[in-house]
């Protein structure tokens, strides 16, 4: 029984480390173009893929694990909270039809920065508010949006935003059946009763800034 777990062990760690390398070599091609990448945290990877998919500009979302000390995470092990990552998603998007403050607007409409490590009924650090900033830039219009939101208390009175706003690390692609996942499991009930009303609260709101199909 140990070895199997040792065994098995070994080959998911194996394959998610082919799955980064595969990420990697994707973001580099579709950077060739003069895209840049924006990486989220927001709750369940779930959720924000489906949202960011939506956007005209964005040209992929990868879900995956952020923020934390294991290599090469899988999912069973995220979920357990002691890893410290969180789950994140990495967008590619083209900065002359959409811009990071735009995406920022967008991560901001569709959760809620002011509940500590918990999305709803998801619970935990690995469900946390948190920015991952690629360059200076991407850093100082995060703290300047975040202070604006605060000033203007989009989120109430007396609502304090907890989101975080850190340097870029590392970022593992999360397993393949993570991926798209709302768009090609719309009937199961997660997604129905909770990323169904953020992807038509996004279709109301900001029903110009989406992709036609």
């Amino acid at each position: 029984m140990n070895f199997l777990k040792v065994f098995f062990g070994f080959k998911l760690k194996s394959l998610n480390q082919e799955s980064y390398e595969s990420n990697a070599n994707k973001i580099k091609l579709l950077m060739t173009n003069g895209n840049e990448i924006a990486t989220f945290a927001g709750g369940c990877f779930w959720c924000t893929e489906a949202v960011f998919l939506e956007l005209k500009g964005v040209e992929s979302v990868t879900s995956g694990y952020i923020g934390g000390r294991t290599v090469n995470p899988t999912y069973k092990e995220i979920c357990t909270g002691e890893t410290g990552h969180a789950e994140a998603i990495q967008i590619v998007f083209n900065p002359e039809q959409i811009s990071f403050g735009e995406l920022l607007e967008l991560f901001f409409a569709t959760h809620d920065p002011t509940t500590l490590n918990r999305q709803g009924a998801d619970v935990g650090t690995q469900y946390r508010s948190e920015i991952f900033y690629h360059n200076e830039n991407q850093k100082e219009i995060a703290k300047q949006y975040v202070q604006l939101l605060g000033i203007e208390k989009t989120f109430g009175e007396g609502k304090v935003i907890v989101t975080k706003i850190s340097p870029v690390e590392i970022f593992y692609p999360a397993e393949a059946y993570h991926q798209n996942y709302y768009n090609q499991n719309k009937s199961q009930g997660y997604c129905s009763f909770v990323i169904t009303p953020k992807i038509e609260k996004l279709k109301s709101l900001y029903k110009s800034k989406l992709k036609t199909n």
